[in-house]
């Protein structure tokens, strides 16, 4: 007989908490919603989230509910920080859902939605204030706003155990994600990301071409012109994948 979505999650959640873990924080619900509702392309079934509410709701209160100490460690402060921007995100689609893009909300990117510690932050509060501060450039793949253009949200929770994995295989994944980044002998057509955060990649004597020729699977001449793919800011819920365009 075939388990109900719904009822594993719930099992899932009961479980993981009365299980001891290494790390302060205990993020195998947020972990489960993840593999229960997104695709390993890192598509979102929004439907499956809101069919589990109640349980998401309770990882967001939690979240909300602990407090970066200073003797966490940096791997597990940044794992928290990824996690409550990408469950921020979820919560205001879910929350107005069904809209198409996270750009129908009123100002999603100023909008407090996250509080903690009795601060109240923004997803540019969490990105641009706490985030970039970490210095680690890798840390613009792991973030995803709700969009097709965005890095795909990876269908596990960032632990202290697994962040610099991911840190480095979002980024490979992302640079050679032709629906991201068109790269061949050719044509250099990379993310506005790259664009919008340019100052981030740029660092001892290498810009953003040195930084993506470190994980890109063709070299890129520096000599080349790049462009930059327009953004697709539809939900990450349809199947159907963007044709890539580019700036002119």
């Amino acid at each position: 007989m075939k388990i109900p979505k719904s009822l594993l999650l719930i099992l899932f959640y009961l479980v993981s908490f009365q299980i001891n873990s290494q790390e302060t924080v205990d993020h195998s619900p947020w972990d489960q919603i993840l593999v229960l509702n997104v695709t390993e392309d890192g598509l979102v079934d929004y439907d499956g989230v809101t069919n589990d509410v109640i349980v998401f709701y309770k990882y967001f209160r939690y979240l909300q509910n602990v407090s970066p100490e200073n003797h966490w460690s940096k791997e597990e402060k940044l794992a928290y920080w990824l996690n409550v921007y990408n469950a921020t995100v979820m919560k205001m689609i879910i929350d107005e859902y069904p809209i198409t893009s996270i750009n129908q909300l009123e100002d999603p990117w100023k909008r407090k939605v996250f509080k903690s510690n009795n601060v109240r932050y923004s997803l540019d509060d969490i990105e641009h204030k706490i985030l970039r501060k970490f210095g680690d450039p890798r840390i613009h793949f792991l973030l995803n706003c709700g969009s097709m253009s965005s890095p795909r949200l990876w269908n596990r929770a960032y632990t202290s155990e697994n962040i610099e994995y991911a840190l480095d295989e979002r980024t490979r994944e992302f640079i050679n994600d032709p629906q991201r980044n068109q790269i061949n002998s050719q044509t250099v057509r990379i993310s506005q990301l790259f664009e919008w955060y340019e100052d981030d990649f740029i660092s001892n004597n290498m810009d953003v071409i040195d930084f993506i020729n470190e994980y890109s699977t063709i070299t890129i001449d520096k000599n080349m012109k790049k462009k930059y793919v327009t953004y697709d800011w539809n939900l990450n819920k349809n199947h159907e994948k963007t044709p890539i365009t580019s700036n002119n």
